[in-house]
């Protein structure tokens, strides 16, 4: 992701959405559909890992590796913490203690309440919570036209990931893990949140996400280590976890921290809704899977949400 390295570029409100027409869809929008089209194959690549991985290990091998690289290789991460004022280096933490907490999370409340339960409540909770985050702290009400579109994509990756189970018997639902999705949700939105509105008051994109994932790497790392690590030491298992932190950490990231300086955090989080998406087109085409019709209804729904998204606005609105 080509990134702003030096903070003299004009920097938008913190509480504004994109820019103007000039900046065009590839100011903000499209580098966070990348990376959302890059999380998508985080599903078929861990499942390639060797049997008996642990889940969790996986994706925070993934975050600890992609997080490390994506600050030793970011211009100014290191000087990031000088650079900033006492209440931003403060973000900075708790941005870092969020990026970690997803992983931690989230994986726990996959192995308690299965994939597609766990990838709606957090997936599907994030914008909610960004947007509720960007109301208390900034006093920025939700436009009409981010409400519907993210309640439309919302819906649309219900129908989407919870399809087959809709045509099947109800599984039960685990409190716990409905519980720890929400936490990942929360945390998705939380350094979604701090990364934005850092970067929007002047500090280069590339050093803001190189400082919280990197720190957040360190931060798994005990996680990794306290697992079983044979299956790293597998040519099978070393290709899964550079797969997970050159493209879904490093890459993915770069961008998307990209995306966050032209987009609101509210309207990045509701576009990373094509995630799922993805995920379910490579699984029809790749691995031979099917979907019901409510599962096809769904992506079709949440196509049009995104699409109300990144159409442009009109001359001299703004969107949160």
């Amino acid at each position: 992701m080509p990134n702003r390295t030096s903070s003299l570029a004009p920097a938008r409100p913190a509480a504004g959405g994109p820019q103007p027409s000039r900046t065009g869809l590839i100011g903000g929008p499209v580098p966070i559909l990348i990376a959302a089209v890059l999380w998508g194959t985080t599903g078929i690549a861990s499942s390639l890992a060797p049997v008996g991985a642990p889940v969790a290990a996986i994706g925070c091998a993934g975050l600890a590796l992609g997080g490390v690289l994506l600050f030793l290789t970011s211009g100014g991460p290191r000087s990031l913490p000088a650079a900033c004022t006492r209440s931003e280096r403060w973000l900075l933490v708790l941005g870092a203690l969020a990026v970690a907490g997803y992983p931690v999370t989230f994986y726990p409340s996959v192995a308690r309440s299965g994939v597609a339960v766990a990838t709606v409540i957090a997936l599907g909770s994030a914008p909610v919570f960004t947007g509720l985050l960007s109301w208390t702290t900034g006093g920025v009400r939700p436009t009409a036209r981010w409400t519907g579109a993210t309640a439309a994509a919302v819906l649309g990756c219900t129908l989407l990931v919870l399809g087959p189970e809709l045509t099947g018997h109800a599984m039960p639902m685990d409190m716990t893990g409905i519980a720890l999705a929400a936490c990942a949700g929360l945390s998705y939105a939380a350094y979604s949140l701090i990364g934005g509105k850092l970067i929007t008051r002047g500090h280069p994109s590339d050093a803001v996400m190189g400082v919280m994932f990197g720190a957040a790497g360190l931060l798994v790392l005990p996680v990794v280590l306290s697992t079983s690590t044979h299956w790293l030491a597998t040519a099978r298992g070393a290709a899964v976890a550079l797969h997970l932190a050159l493209f879904t950490v490093y890459l993915a990231y770069r961008l998307f921290g990209h995306g966050l300086r032209r987009t609101s955090a509210s309207v990045a989080t509701t576009l990373t809704l094509a995630e799922p998406a993805v995920a379910a087109v490579l699984g029809v085409t790749v691995l031979g899977e099917r979907l019901p019709a409510a599962s096809w209804c769904g992506l079709a729904v949440l196509a049009l949400g995104l699409a109300i998204l990144t159409a442009p606005a009109g001359t001299g609105r703004r969107e949160r």
